[in-house]
């Protein structure tokens, strides 16, 4: 599939969908939601919004938003991204353009059912700096070193805390004990370990 008729699908659909989009080189590829996955995506959207919230640090969530460069044959909706280190670049702005604004800082894939190369490798082409990857049962982070991802134990983002262990250890109790149970015992976490 050509770039024209990448541009000329995501039209087609507008913005008002559930499936979300991955393009890189030729290749398109188009995932749907499962409750699975939404609840993963949901749950560690709020974990990541809590750390950077209790660490008083800036961002924007801007959750599934259509990143394209055609100059790379790069285009992603991410199940969730974050602008951190250039929230400020992008403050108040309706409309997010990587050909000239900086990509997301974090951006965040559950893959439930399997791994998607096409995203990963979208990704890299935009210049996201780190990308989680979460399985339903752990967590991987990549980190972008010389245009590849590297995976990795530590997140750059957050360089100080164990989040490969943390971030599945919370999402899990959330299926025992409650989303509410788990996001206060994980904010009480957070409070504890930024003060140490």
């Amino acid at each position: 599939m050509n770039w024209s008729e990448f541009e000329q699908i995501l039209d087609e659909l507008g913005n008002s969908r559930a499936s979300r989009l991955a393009y890189y080189r030729g290749i398109l590829e188009i995932m749907v939601p499962l409750a699975e996955r939404e609840d993963g995506k949901i749950l560690i959207s709020n974990l990541v919004e809590i750390l950077l919230e209790e660490l008083d640090i800036e961002f924007r969530n801007l959750g599934s938003t259509t990143f394209k460069r055609r100059d790379m044959a790069s285009g992603v909706e991410p199940d969730a991204c974050f602008y951190i280190q250039h929230e400020a670049a992008i403050r108040g702005k309706s409309k997010i353009d990587v050909n000239f604004d900086p990509p997301p800082d974090l951006a965040i894939e559950i893959n439930i059912t399997s791994a998607s190369e096409i995203k990963k490798s979208s990704y890299e082409a935009l210049g996201v700096p780190e990308l989680w990857i979460y399985d339903g049962r752990s967590l991987q982070i990549h980190t972008l070193q010389n245009h590849q991802y590297v995976a990795t134990n530590q997140s750059q983002i957050f360089p100080n805390l164990p989040i490969i262990e943390v971030i599945p250890q919370y999402v899990a109790e959330s299926k025992i004990q409650g989303r509410n149970t788990a996001v206060k015992a994980f904010r009480a976490w957070v409070q504890k370990v930024s003060f140490q």
